[in-house]
């Protein structure tokens, strides 16, 4: 049962005699925030008191008045200026609790009114190896499509991999070109991806060297700017410019810097100033194999046929290790054939014209147009994801569609979605799920220390490898687990590095940038899955070592019984699991479920402090105790569950 849910549609019943649209104001019936008034509080009597010309304590009497919650709750009383307080009563607490017990669902209800999501994430181009920015995506997507789908709506997963676009013109040219072919027989992937990488240098190179003179007349241009700059020191406006033509200075200062780097990397290499020299064109070469590959070339095509499936090999390598499975893989070149149609469409509509060349639809009061087939007649990112839009709604009849992307694209969904609208599919909710940027301990984008994106395979590594060192460790004495053969220490260290990358992703608020960190991410105590994986664990060691079956006890007409403070609060946190879940998929959040289940594991651990299990002082109390930390157990593992977060029963 949702407690919450319920006592919000109790509340709005109340309020229903007080104002037309009382579900708003009854969505300030929250959870409270300090155990001692209670275990919820309605705050909305200040607001509408204000409103109704009502002061708030006589509101909130008026509406208590209403309310029928006596079965639920004991009297709910008036604190402050208006605040309501109310606490469960300890008997349908007790109750629902041992519902709990025998309910596969853990007191989640599936929703009344399913609907069909789509959500499309991860989405990494396949001509290059996933790297530390797929993360983000990835875990998020995978969590709030299991969030979801228990939660009953059907859903589906597309990843819409980038396997169509300049990258593959880069690749092809480096095939051609730069093929080390003994390479390529040992490790296609890595050999493709070198190629990708080596052309993307030499075309940054020839690019850096053409921009590189201008940066310099405008850095002379600026600092004879600064020099000249003349007026009143105390004069506010003067201090600002000056300081804002300063910061341009230095701005210019470090992109000079990091030019000359990258010409020096060059440059300082024989080889690479080598192929720099023979293929000065070498973007614009690129640029017309893929141009070639779109046109049907049968030379490209043919190289685009063998490469695609095996870098989508090595990226489901990847999803296999991270337990992540995707309904449908639909990449940019699924879409392709539709693309003409959707220019013809939106042109016929008089959404799309031409401007200077390109075809592009403008939104009205956005300045920038959203072009969706470029002047020499390319089409764009923009095309094929109106394209997706198109074809999940006749095909899938999707009712809301998730774009879990990094917020640095959040200007190209806002005109998406609004192009989609004025198309004529505008009966679907469209969500750009955005996140934030994952730093290193110098609070700058997670790289490796010569500077490169990390890999997410060698990530992954590393995790499984500093898991490996924790759990190797006894927790008291620091000394070797002699205790746990090879296997089973590798198969926990798999369990808890992989966990721990997921956790320390999800835990944040998505739209936060986080700092990446071993020790942090790994430790047995705080806010890690490490830490809730092993409350799972001890609650498997109890059952171990009681020889019990908490099942068989259940079916026998044994139950939990709330006999103290520390049982109570126990048991007031598992019961408000459906609550969290419904809160998570609503705001489409996985940290509020993380959070959560951290509260439930700080919850359970100051029950075990406090309340012995196995050596309870009467059989029914040790059973009861049982039952609820097996009930404790069961939560922690379909919350991380759902978080894509393995639990194992031994650490």
């Amino acid at each position: 049962m949702n407690i919450l849910a319920e006592l919000r549609r109790r509340f709005a019943h109340a309020l229903a005699s007080f104002i037309d649209q009382p579900a708003t104001f009854a969505e300030m019936v929250k959870p409270a925030q300090d155990p001692r008034f209670g275990d919820y509080q309605a705050n909305f009597a200040m607001p509408l008191g204000k409103q109704l010309g009502k002061t708030p304590r006589e509101l909130a009497a008026e509406v208590i008045a209403r309310l029928d919650i006596s079965d639920l709750c004991t009297e709910p009383e008036i604190a402050g200026p208006g605040f309501i307080n109310f606490r469960l009563r300890d008997e349908w607490l007790e109750e629902q609790t041992n519902r709990l017990v025998g309910d596969e669902r853990l007191g989640v209800p599936a929703v009344e009114t399913p609907r069909t999501y789509v959500i499309d994430y991860s989405s990494p181009n396949v001509a290059k190896p996933m790297h530390v920015g797929h993360l983000r995506s990835t875990v998020i997507g995978d969590a709030l499509y299991k969030i979801l789908g228990f939660l009953g709506h059907r859903v589906i997963s597309d990843n819409h991999v980038g396997d169509w676009g300049t990258q593959f013109g880069m690749i092809i040219f480096g095939y051609k070109h730069f093929l080390d072919a003994e390479a390529f027989a040992r490790d296609p992937v890595g050999e493709l991806a070198r190629q990708y990488r080596l052309v993307n240098q030499l075309s940054d190179y020839h690019e850096t060297r053409e921009q590189l003179p201008k940066l310099d007349l405008a850095l002379a241009d600026k600092l004879a700017q600064l020099e000249q700059m003349q007026g009143d020191e105390n004069d506010k406006q003067f201090q600002k410019a000056r300081k804002k033509l300063a910061a341009d200075v230095e701005n210019l200062r470090q992109q000079i810097a990091e030019s000359r780097k990258k010409l020096a990397r060059v440059e300082g290499d024989p080889l690479l100033k080598q192929q720099a020299d023979a293929h000065p064109d070498i973007a614009a070469a690129a640029r017309l194999e893929t141009a070639k590959l779109h046109a049907g070339d049968p030379e490209n095509r043919e190289l685009w046929n063998r490469f695609v499936p095996l870098c989508l090999d090595a990226i489901q390598a990847v999803y296999n290790r991270l337990g992540i499975r995707f309904d449908y893989t639909l990449g940019e070149s699924f879409y392709q054939p539709m693309l003409a149609d959707v220019v013809r469409e939106l042109q016929e509509r008089g959404l799309a014209r031409e401007s200077e060349g390109a075809i592009c639809v403008f939104i009205p009061g956005v300045e920038a147009p959203f072009i969706v087939r470029k002047s020499d007649g390319a089409y764009t990112y923009a095309t094929s994801d109106l394209a997706t839009i198109k074809y999940r709604v006749q095909e899938w009849k999707a009712d809301a569609m998730l774009y879990v992307v990094d917020a640095r694209q959040s200007e190209h969904f806002k005109l998406l979605f609004e192009t989609a609208r004025l198309w004529g599919y505008d009966q679907v909710e469209y969500r750009h799920v955005s996140f934030g940027t994952i730093l290193g301990e110098d609070n700058r984008p997670f790289k490796t220390r010569s500077g490169d994106t990390v890999g997410l395979e060698s990530l992954l590594d590393e995790a499984v490898a500093e898991a490996r060192k924790v759990i190797a460790q006894a927790d008291e004495t620091g000394e070797a687990r002699a205790d746990l053969d090879e296997a089973t220490q590798n198969r926990i260290a798999e369990v808890v590095g992989l966990g721990g990358i997921k956790y320390a992703d999800l835990k944040h608020n998505r739209e936060s940038d986080y700092v990446f960190s071993w020790s942090k991410m790994l430790a047995k105590t705080g806010d890690t899955a490490t830490y809730m994986q092993y409350a799972y664990a001890r609650v498997c060691g109890i059952v171990r070592k009681g020889n019990l079956d908490p099942a068989a006890l259940a079916a026998g007409g044994h139950g939990i019984r709330i006999t103290a403070p520390a049982e109570r609060a126990l048991a007031l946190q598992l019961n408000r699991f459906a609550d969290v879940l419904e809160g998570a998929a609503a705001e489409y959040r996985p940290n509020i479920l993380a959070e959560y289940l951290y509260q439930t594991a700080n919850t359970f651990s100051t029950f075990y402090e406090q309340c012995p299990v196995l050596k309870a002082e009467t059989d029914e109390l040790r059973t009861s105790r049982l039952l609820l930390s097996d009930l404790t157990a069961r939560v922690i593992s379909r919350g991380l569950g759902l978080l894509g977060i393995e639990t194992i029963e031994q650490m």
